[in-house]
């Protein structure tokens, strides 16, 4: 069974699609089988790959609330090992939609059971928000990674979602865990990254990854073209750093199976 996984922080802007692009590339290209699930209704993790959502025949929305099945919803991306189940603008009304709906909050939980043994690691790309979609993907997943940016306000909504977090684990989803806080748009050179590097560090030790996720120019230009930063511009420290994100990924999941 795949490890299903929610990048997550209803804070806006801090790199959730990035890493969901880039992490599921570099999972793939270490051999892993991979499943990036859109649930953010700008589609710009569907974009990213340079999949235009208007020639889908069907999406996570037809999956959430027409209940089509996942299994042949999804696409192909230009990585190998890697398929999308993409995104439209309509998901926006999944909100309302679903409120009737028997067991609301675990429908994306159903949907992704039909399919958890033909991946390794499903990704779940969140909203910013903390609404019934983003409910409904960390009751689907068995952790979630929070990218958190390197600057001043960046712990500022933490707080919120680790609260979100310990309800739906009390209530949804007892096995949810946090699989670690991202740094992302790091840039060495500036003292407030350090300090909000090393104040992460000090609040949840471990559970912030040794990898930081630098600003970069390669991996801002590559959704522009349908790209993965791996492919777009492989040497980039964008690229390389999220290739040692999914080592270090994979180092963790080995090491809590011992």
């Amino acid at each position: 069974m795949g490890k299903v996984i929610a990048i997550a922080n209803q804070k806006g802007g801090v790199g959730k699609t990035t890493t969901t692009i880039n992490l599921g590339a570099s999972l793939a290209a270490e051999g892993k089988r991979v499943l990036i699930i859109d649930a953010d209704p700008q589609a710009n993790a569907t974009s990213g790959y340079g999949i235009d959502p208007r020639t889908m025949t069907s999406s996570i929305y037809e999956c959430l609330v027409d209940d089509y099945p996942l299994d042949g919803s999804q696409v192909k991306t230009c990585v190998e090992g890697l398929d999308l189940v993409g995104s439209r603008i309509d998901l926006a009304g999944a909100e309302i939609e679903l409120v009737s709906k028997p067991d609301r909050e675990r429908i994306m939980l159903k949907v992704i059971g039909n399919v958890s043994d033909a991946y390794d690691f499903i990704l779940i790309d969140c909203s910013p928000s903390l609404g019934l979609i983003t409910v409904n993907a960390l009751t689907a997943a068995n952790s979630v990674i929070i990218p958190v940016q390197a600057e001043y306000f960046a712990l500022e909504g933490i707080t919120k979602l680790l609260n979100t977090i310990r309800i739906i684990k009390s209530k949804l989803n007892q096995s949810l865990d946090i699989e670690g806080f991202l740094l992302t748009m790091y840039d060495a050179r500036l003292r407030l990254a350090n300090q909000i590097y090393e104040e992460l560090k000090g609040h949840f030790g471990d559970m912030v990854f040794d990898t930081v996720i630098p600003r970069n120019i390669r991996l801002s230009e590559a959704p522009s073209h349908g790209l993965p930063a791996l492919i777009y511009a492989p040497e980039s420290r964008g690229a390389t750093s999220h290739v040692a994100l999914a080592r270090e990924l994979i180092a963790r999941q080995r090491h809590s199976r011992r």
